[in-house]
């Protein structure tokens, strides 16, 4: 069994009420991620993909931070800093939205949920979301509260997740619609479920209120999943590219807008409430983008591991973008990639040629998601 000394952790870095867990589940690698500790590794990322479209995984996504808006100004500061409309986000509802800046660039791309009329967390992306809501707090001069909670968030994703949710809370918990919220116990520890999850497959999210009882949740879940076949996981990069799922830092960061990704849904310019970066989007939807987001199959062999650098993107040797996420799927059987090209060159058929480090290799142009676009397998 692998030993926590075999790490070397050191103590500036935070671990996850989970953190014994995916040791002694089998954690072979870490990242950091919202300055704390993500499990990486289970071994063979292929088969961990396979655990998580046939069965269910349970993944430590504590990383997931909550940045907690309460007080009687809470929905009012909460719409100041996302251009998407939350006037109809219902008490007990979930929503994705974009955090944006004054020039319109992408701060973080949290999920929103609404606890109670003027109570919210933003369950975040990889960016200190944190400083930045209470520094525009500051002279928002709104009377609000901004803290992170003790609150660590798992996943249990996959077409057997429900099974398990059953198994754990009875019946009604299939009841829960996608993208809604319900408070909950289970044996005394308490939880807020929501049914999200960065998978694109049938999921759940489970925030934990108590640190505490972080060893307890884990083994009790373990322990409900065993005769659905449950394997502890990690985040699956094949899956949520398959999705089109972005990650910050990679397929979107401070310099990208939203219409440079086609999330135009994500802005309302036309709302009455303002928010941060209203009239830098504005502007950017008036004059548009200089580059687009697109799909991409590439030729060649299987990719032996997701890229770790951004790899450029050649048309008649001019460079017009760059490739942001990559990974071979075996169940499509091609190398699939998100990308950042330039307008102009990214309509659905055109041929480009990517230098991967190991030689420049032709990839094509195509619609995204790459895989149940309609995502009918996180909806049903």
């Amino acid at each position: 069994m692998t030993q926590l000394d075999d790490f070397g952790f050191g103590t500036q870095i935070r671990k996850s009420p989970y953190f014994d867990a995916t040791v002694r589940w089998g954690a072979k690698g870490y990242s950091v991620y919202n300055h704390m500790y993500i499990p990486r590794d289970f071994g063979d990322p292929e088969q961990n993909f396979w655990n998580l479209v046939n069965d269910a995984i349970l993944c430590d996504v504590a990383v997931e931070r909550q940045v907690e808006i309460t007080g009687p100004d809470a929905a009012k500061f909460t719409q100041m800093l996302t251009p998407r409309d939350l006037s109809k986000l219902a008490v007990g509802q979930c929503k994705y939205v974009l955090i944006t800046n004054a020039d319109g660039g992408i701060l973080n791309d949290p999920i929103l949920l609404r606890l109670a009329e003027n109570h919210f967390w933003l369950s975040l992306a990889d960016s200190d979301i944190l400083l930045w809501a209470q520094g525009v707090a500051v002279h928002a001069g709104l009377d609000v509260k901004i803290t992170e909670p003790d609150v660590s968030p798992l996943q249990l994703q996959g077409p057997k997740s429900g099974e398990v949710m059953k198994a754990l809370f009875g019946e009604s918990i299939m009841d829960l619609r996608y993208f809604w919220l319900r408070e909950l116990q289970l044996d005394g520890i308490p939880l807020l479920v929501s049914r999200t999850g960065w998978s694109s497959e049938l999921g759940y999210e489970l925030y934990l209120r108590d640190g505490t009882r972080g060893d307890d949740l884990w083994e009790k879940i373990m322990t409900a999943g065993k005769p659905f076949n449950l394997k502890p996981g990690h985040t699956s990069t094949i899956r949520r590219i398959e999705g089109g799922m972005l990650s910050y830092h990679a397929d979107a960061d401070i310099n990208t807008n939203p219409y440079e990704l086609g999330f135009d849904r994500l802005v309302n310019l036309d709302m009455d409430a303002d928010f941060i970066g209203k009239s830098a989007l504005r502007r950017i939807k008036e004059q548009g983008v200089d580059r687009k987001q697109v799909g991409l199959i590439i030729d060649g062999e299987p990719l032996s591991r997701s890229n770790t650098t951004f790899w450029p993107i050649f048309r008649n040797d001019a460079t017009i973008g760059k490739v942001t996420s990559a990974v071979y799927s075996p169940r499509l059987e091609q190398n699939i990639a998100l990308a950042m090209v330039a307008t102009g060159e990214d309509a659905i058929g055109n041929v480009l040629e990517i230098e991967t480090g190991a030689g420049r290799v032709r990839a094509t142009i195509v619609e995204r998601p790459f895989f149940d676009p309609k995502k009918t397998l996180a909806v049903a």
